[in-house]
C-alpha cells in the first residue's frame, strides 16, 4: 500500500504542534502568517487553473455533472445521514468533521494520476477536477453555513465576510493576472508546489498548536477514532461503488467511468484545510482530522483499484494500435467504450 510523502509531512506537523505549540505572542505571529498563507494559497489556485481549459470540456457537460452531482450532492447527503451514528460510533465534533469532509470539492492532481493509470479519459478528469475546485470556492462554503450551521466553530454572517475576504478574493485576483502571471506560475511550477504545501503544513500547525492549548485532543479517544476509521471506510467504498456501476448505468464507457469514479470519490485535502482553518476557527484541528485520515485512505484504495483497472482485458485493447483514440473533451454515452 503506497503511503504519501506528504502525510508523512503532515503527520509531523501534527507531532510538532502537539510537542511545541504555539502560544501567547508567537500563536497570534503564527495565526497572522496562517491567514497570509492561505489567501496566497488560493490566490496561486486561480493564477493555476486555466479558463480555457476547463471551458474545452464544457462540451462532455454530461460528465461533469455528474461528478459535481458525487462531489456536491451525494456526498453531503451521506455526510448528513452520518448524524445517526452519533454517539454510538462518533462524538458530536468528529461528526462535524466528517460532515465538513463531504463538502469540500474534489481533487485535481490524484484524481488524473489514478484516471492515467486505468487508462481512463485524462482530459475529461482535468476538467471535471478542475471544474470541481473552482465550484468549490463557492459552494463550499454555502453547505457549510447551511448543513453545519452553529455547530461549525461559531459559523456567522462574519465567517462568510472571512471566507470572501481569504479565499474567493485571492482567488478572483489570481485569475485576473493570470495573463501576465500564468507564464511565471508555469515555468516555477515545482517551486511554488513546495510554496503552496509549506502553506498547508502552516495552517496545520496552527490549527492544531491551538486544539493542544484549548485542550481539545482530550475529546478524542482510540475507541472514537477507530470508529471514525471504520465510517470513513464504508463511505469511501459506498461511493467508489456508486460511482463506478451508477455512471454505467447513465451510459457512460469506460474511460468515463474511471474519470467519474475517481474524480467523483475524493476529497482535496489542498483545498479543505485552509476552508477548515476558516470555518471552524479554535475547533479546526478536530475537524480536519476526519478529512486528513480519508485523504490518506483513499489515496491508498484508488491506487489499488488504478492498478488494476489497468491491467483489464478492455484497458489493454483500448491501447492497441488500431483502436481509436480519445477525443480531447472525451466522449459522451456509449461512444466512451473503448
Amino acid at each position: 500500500m503506497p503511503i504519501d510523502p506528504y502525510i508523512l509531512l503532515l503527520l509531523g506537523t501534527v507531532g510538532l504542534a502537539a510537542l511545541l505549540p504555539a502560544r501567547g505572542a508567537g500563536a497570534d505571529v503564527a495565526d497572522g502568517a496562517s491567514t497570509a498563507a492561505i489567501a496566497f494559497l488560493f490566490f496561486l489556485y486561480g493564477a493555476r487553473l486555466s479558463t480555457r481549459e476547463a471551458m474545452d470540456g464544457v462540451r462532455h457537460w454530461r460528465l461533469h455533472v455528474t461528478v459535481l452531482a458525487c462531489t456536491f450532492v451525494v456526498f453531503p447527503l451521506l455526510g448528513v445521514a452520518s448524524r445517526g451514528l452519533v454517539p454510538v460510533f462518533l462524538t458530536d465534533p468528529l461528526q462535524q468533521g466528517l460532515l465538513f469532509l463531504t463538502l469540500v470539492p474534489s481533487t485535481i492532481q490524484s484524481s488524473i494520476a489514478f484516471t492515467s493509470i486505468a487508462r481512463g479519459n485524462v482530459p475529461a478528469a482535468i476538467c471535471a477536477g478542475s471544474f470541481s475546485s473552482l465550484v468549490g470556492i463557492v459552494v463550499t462554503p454555502l453547505l457549510a453555513a447551511a448543513l453545519l450551521g452553529s455547530g461549525g466553530g461559531g459559523f456567522s454572517a462574519d465567517s462568510v465576510v472571512e471566507i470572501v475576504l481569504q479565499l474567493l478574493v485571492p482567488f478572483v485576483a489570481g485569475q485576473s493576472l493570470r495573463r501576465w502571471i500564468g507564464g511565471f506560475v508555469a515555468r516555477h511550477k515545482k517551486v511554488l508546489g513546495l510554496v503552496d504545501r509549506g502553506s498547508i503544513l502552516l495552517v496545520v500547525y496552527t490549527a492544531f498548536s491551538e486544539g493542544m492549548v484549548r485542550g481539545i485532543w482530550h475529546q478524542v479517544s482510540p475507541v472514537r477514532l477507530a470508529g471514525l476509521l471504520v465510517v470513513e471506510a464504508v463511505l469511501l467504498a459506498v461511493m467508489l461503488a456508486l460511482t463506478w456501476y451508477g455512471a454505467k448505468g447513465l451510459g457512460f464507457g469506460r474511460q468515463d467511468r474511471i474519470a467519474i469514479q475517481f474524480a467523483g470519490s475524493k476529497k482535496s485535502l489542498a483545498a479543505g484545510l485552509p476552508m477548515a482553518s476558516v470555518l471552524f476557527g479554535a475547533q479546526a484541528s478536530l475537524a480536519v482530522l476526519p478529512l486528513m485520515l480519508f485523504h490518506q485512505m483513499q489515496l491508498m484504495v484508488c491506487a489499488v483499484i488504478a492498478k488494476r483497472r489497468s491491467r483489464d482485458p478492455e484497458a489493454l485493447a483500448s491501447e492497441a494500435p488500431d483502436a481509436p483514440q480519445r477525443t480531447a473533451a472525451g466522449t459522451g454515452g456509449r461512444s466512451g467504450r473503448a
